[in-house]
């Protein structure tokens, strides 16, 4: 495998090219190559390709509109997934329990998974009491400030192992009417809405006026948006830092701070009985984590949400921090209103501030722009109005108290307003509801700096999800290995009683759900019919050995998937050839692949000259930041690029195993880096693919994704689609090989590759040796260091394919 003097007429003597040769003589009489592809270059069964221009930028438009089309298909039939009973409350509640339990899973709440055991079951149970801590920092009084009417406290209590919610406690001096967790935007402290310290207008101080009305008030602090890394080149703040590592351990920055509230009605329910009534009320982010709360929990009686309520069919052009899997094919704003019913709902339609996740484009393609990554500004009545009025179409009339309240002429009012406080105070029994005074509290703290209990949040939501990484390989295990091969958990391995398994059948059988789980929980896939493929094509090469022809296939109705196919001239008359189906890394092109000066080192040209056929296939990973969109746009109806990616190459197979010269039951999969992304997960799930090898790519797949401590992850990347719902939780590469199992499986690794240090490449390695070996297939896989870098060094991947493709 580490011949340096390795070379093609090592494989091929004299006589072989003789022989060769003399097929190509021939070629004419075998009927190999037939007057119309010699006069038109089309290969022999396809249509003349005339499409002109690029084709990786055409793929990747034509999976946007499709995209398009499968994301206004689920709302138009978001209905099939509900199944609501009105004939009572509790029958309603019950109905609508799935739907609920659905909506936490995408939340990143704890709950079952699909098997009905609990997603960290792998974690110690380590529930958190329930207390309401008054604390003082440097000799400060727990007492911060007062007025006549109420005294307002520094607080945090636990929501879980090592994460706690903080903000203040406005407790009045008389027996209180209700209690009112109110949650504030995002980039304003509790402070500002008491009036404690400047930045919001006294008209807007909502949790004063509800302190000055009689209710307790906690006011939580959430993560806010300022930068994590100031001095970087690319954006990122704080808010998507903790939502990208949490998103691919199946969690999200949107639980956690719903947990917070959660934890704080348990302590409410606690200290004041189970008879008080609660409220939740929030502006902008706050006003989406009271509403989400409410939807949750129905323990409390009463929302208003202000500055957050949409039709919300766009949700990719948000703030990335907002992104939830699988949203719009079950949830719109008034699906999870419906939710929060039969309880009373106050939606206040507000003025939001203009807020730009990531440097303002400079063209109308918001798509294409590094670093960019949605935004948020008021938005027009009309679209807050309608779904309002759909509410009233999916609940029976009179089953839900809800207001809309807006400003005069339908014109955004400031939030807080006395108009949406009146109404929601009234649900909570507040009948005598006075607007607020101009007595504004002072706070007495001498030491208090809002920037440190804000990084004390972030921190401590970082080490609860680098906790969850740090533990996901026992999980994975559990999920995956240990629910097969049970025996395997407390087995004694050792010399004398290890007996290799004879046979891998009963193995291939169990992970059969598993496979479909992946494809359609983690990666996503369509549910669509194939079309005809009608392959168009035309010659782009004619070399000594081999013909190039670049084939375009249709998919789907407007999507299609192409590359360049490499043939061999010297195939003899009725034989079958193997084929390497060889994918491309990140922002390249089959040419690269090819043939010229890049790290595959012609790698395509190579293998045909091999006498392999080659097929060459077009990424969608294509064109910054132009496919990060597409994953992100298509991953509120649980789909993700690799949706696409599988379609494609469902397609590809089918027409592959269809030439005349293809042996179907040796196509091979070989990808380099982001292609080595794809050599994991098509192969885990095309079952036609006989054989995978990835390159430039293997090794713990979560921890590239989630490391916040290893400066080459994607945490400190650009490369903000990376994260995928769950799949830390429950595969990494180890996990994907164990799909590809018995068939052969291969890495290749440079040991001076910055993807992934050597280590964690030979750690997950190890995992799927081990699983080979034990069914006796230890033959059956490999993996090749080098001395070099992000590179495809070749020789010990072309022993491979000779080998296990039996050729020649």
């Amino acid at each position: 495998m580490n011949r340096p003097d390795f070379k093609v007429s090592d494989l091929f003597p004299k006589s072989t090219w003789l022989t060769a040769f003399a097929c190509l003589v021939c070629f004419s009489v075998l009927g190999f190559q037939n007057e119309k592809e010699a006069s038109t270059g089309e290969l022999p069964g396809t249509r003349r390709l005339s499409f002109e221009g690029n084709l990786s930028y055409h793929f990747l438009e034509q999976a946007h509109s499709f995209a398009d089309r499968k994301i206004q298909e689920a709302q138009n039939t978001r209905s099939m997934h509900w199944k609501r009973d009105f004939s009572s409350h509790q029958n309603y509640q019950h109905s609508v329990e799935e739907n609920k339990a659905r909506f936490k899973k995408h939340l990143g709440l704890p709950g079952k998974d699909v098997g009905g055991t609990n997603y960290n079951a792998a974690l110690p149970d380590w529930s958190q009491p329930v207390y309401m801590e008054k604390y003082a920092v440097a000799g400060d009084s727990v007492l911060i400030a007062e007025t006549t009417k109420y005294r307002v406290y520094q607080v945090r209590w636990p929501v879980l192992e090592r994460v706690y919610g903080e903000g203040l406690l406005v407790q009045p001096k008389t027996s209180p009417t209700a209690s009112v967790i109110v949650l504030p935007d995002a980039d304003q402290t509790p402070e500002q809405l008491l009036g404690l310290a400047p930045g919001v207008a006294p008209a807007s101080q909502f949790a004063r006026t509800l302190a000055e009305n009689g209710f307790e008030v906690l006011i939580p602090v959430l993560i806010d948006r300022q930068l994590v890394f100031a001095d970087r080149d690319y954006r990122q703040t704080r808010r998507e830092w903790i939502y990208r590592q949490a998103f691919h351990m199946g969690r999200h920055l949107i639980g956690y701070e719903i947990e917070k509230v959660l934890a704080a009605v348990d302590w409410i329910r606690q200290f004041h009985g189970v008879h008080r009534k609660i409220g939740v009320a929030g502006y902008l982010e706050g006003g989406l984590i009271a509403f989400y709360s409410a939807a949750i929990d129905p323990r409390i009686n009463a929302t208003l949400v202000s500055g957050y309520f949409n039709d919300r069919e766009r949700p990719w052009e948000e703030p990335i921090y907002r992104n939830v899997w699988g949203l719009l094919s079950e949830f719109g704003d008034a699906e999870i209103a419906g939710l929060v019913a039969p309880r009373p709902l106050v939606i206040e339609y507000s003025e939001i501030p203009e807020i730009r996740d990531g440097p303002k484009p400079d063209s109308p393609d918001l798509y294409t722009h590094t670093g960019y990554k949605g935004h948020l500004s008021t938005p027009v009545y009309d679209g807050i109005k309608s779904e309002f009025d759909r509410i009233g179409r999916i609940l029976k009339p009179g089953f839900q108290k809800r207001e809309l309240v807006s400003g005069p002429g339908n014109k955004p009012t400031f939030f807080g307003s006395d108009e949406a406080l009146k109404l929601f105070t009234g649900y909570l029994g507040g009948h005598h509801f006075q607007p607020a005074s101009h007595v504004i509290p002072a706070d007495h703290r001498k030491s208090f700096d809002p920037e440190e209990r804000q990084v004390r949040q972030l921190r401590e939501l970082n080490d609860h999800v680098q906790w969850l990484l740090r533990v996901s390989d026992y999980e994975r295990n559990r999920f995956f290995l240990h629910k097969i091969m049970p025996e395997w958990a407390n087995k004694p391995w050792s010399t004398k009683n290890y007996h290799p398994y004879s046979d891998a059948r009963p193995f291939i059988e169990k992970t059969a759900p598993y496979r479909r789980y992946f494809a359609e929980e983690i990666l996503g896939t369509f549910s669509d019919s194939l079309a005809a493929p009608d392959p168009r094509s035309r010659k782009v090469h004619d070399e000594t050995h081999w013909t190039g022809y670049e084939v375009v296939l249709d998919v789907y109705d407007g999507f299609s998937a192409g590359g360049v196919l490499l043939l061999p001239k010297n195939i003899r008359a009725n034989e079958k050839r193997p084929v390497v189906v060889i994918q491309h890394g990140r922002n390249g092109v089959p040419a690269a692949v090819i043939k010229g000066n890049t790290s595959y080192y012609d790698m395509g040209a190579k293998l045909a000259d091999r006498g392999f056929i080659v097929f060459v296939p077009y990424g969608l990973y294509n064109g910054e930041d132009r496919y990060r969109w597409l994953n992100r746009k298509a991953g509120g109806i649980r789909k993700t690029l690799f949706s696409f990616a599988l379609s494609q190459h469902t397609q590809m197979l089918e027409w592959l195993k269809s030439l005349p010269q293809v042996d179907k039951d040796r196509i091979a999969f070989y990808g380099k880096s982001y292609g080595g992304e794809m050599a994991m997960r098509i192969p885990a799930v095309l079952e036609g693919y006989c054989l995978s090898i990835c390159s430039g790519d293997f090794g713990d797949w979560s921890r590239k994704v989630v490391d916040t401590y290893f400066p080459r992850s994607f945490m400190h990347s650009i490369e903000w689609e990376m994260p995928y719902f769950n799949m830390g939780s429950t595969f990494s590469y180890a996990e994907m090989a164990y799909l590809i199992f018995p068939r052969p499986f291969m890495a290749e690794r440079g040991r001076h590759d910055t993807v992934q240090p050597d280590e964690w490449v030979a750690y997950e390695y190890g995992k799927v040796s081990h699983l080979y070996d034990q069914f006796g297939l230890k033959d059956k896989t490999d993996i090749e260091f080098f001395n070099g870098g992000h590179a495809s060094r070749n020789e010990g991947v072309f022993q491979f394919l000779h080998k296990h493709l039996n050729w020649p």
